[in-house]
């Protein structure tokens, strides 16, 4: 995967025993690996569905941003049509998220299964490659933009202080339906809280939250 080489950002680590980073990782591998060979089937018919309904590569690469403003490409179903950034500028008037978030409850630019594939998550299963590959981690803030941290305030700098990752607080909180400024708060005390036992029971109660499609659009 492609890498910047030099981090945008630098915030503020908190100390925290060696042994904690080393169970993180340990859980990143163990469940995220397990998690990923469930996942299998299910993102290989999605992906075949995208196909069909949108010709073109049905995954979709993203530069993101991690712990410590280390940039790398963050794997997806692809949603949206080809070319949908292309027509960002015609469908700005309906972004619904404040902050330097971009988000449209039910995007114009959307595939015939591109409302379901979020609706769902299925779309972020292949996350999961990620973490393996130790891009994300399981348990960690969701990846920005770069094009959103650039406008980032100190305070919200502070959520690149730890490994970016498939699910977090936000997730398990409202996700999309929390302001902006809630989003960094739950990141931030994330970032200042989380132990490798908080990240097991943050696992846990984000099948439950998927289920319930909690704030997923």
């Amino acid at each position: 995967m492609e890498l910047a080489t030099r981090p945008i950002a630098q915030p503020a680590t908190r100390s925290v025993p060696a042994s904690w980073w080393v169970a993180k990782r340990a859980i990143d591998l163990v469940c995220g690996g397990a998690l990923a060979l469930l996942a299998a089937p299910i993102v290989a018919v999605a992906a075949l569905g995208v196909a069909i309904v949108s010709p073109g590569n049905p995954f979709y690469t993203q530069e993101r941003v991690g712990r410590d403003g280390r940039r790398f490409r963050m794997v997806k179903l692809r949603t949206m049509v080809l070319g949908a950034h292309a027509m960002r500028a015609e469908v700005a008037h309906l972004n619904e998220a404040d902050g330097p978030v971009f988000k449209i409850r039910n995007d114009p630019r959307l595939h015939r299964l591109g409302g379901f594939l979020r609706r769902t998550s299925i779309d972020e299963l292949p996350n999961f490659y990620n973490v393996l590959a130790g891009d994300m981690a399981l348990v960690g803030p969701r990846p920005a933009l770069p094009s959103e941290v650039a406008h980032y305030d100190a305070d919200a700098l502070r959520r690149l202080s730890v490994p970016q990752g498939v699910t977090c607080l936000w997730q398990i909180n409202g996700r999309s339906s929390v302001s902006f400024d809630e989003w960094m708060e739950l990141d931030n005390l994330y970032a200042a809280t989380w132990t490798p036992l908080g990240d097991l029971r943050i696992v846990l109660r984000t099948i439950p939250a998927v289920l319930r499609r909690d704030g997923a659009h």
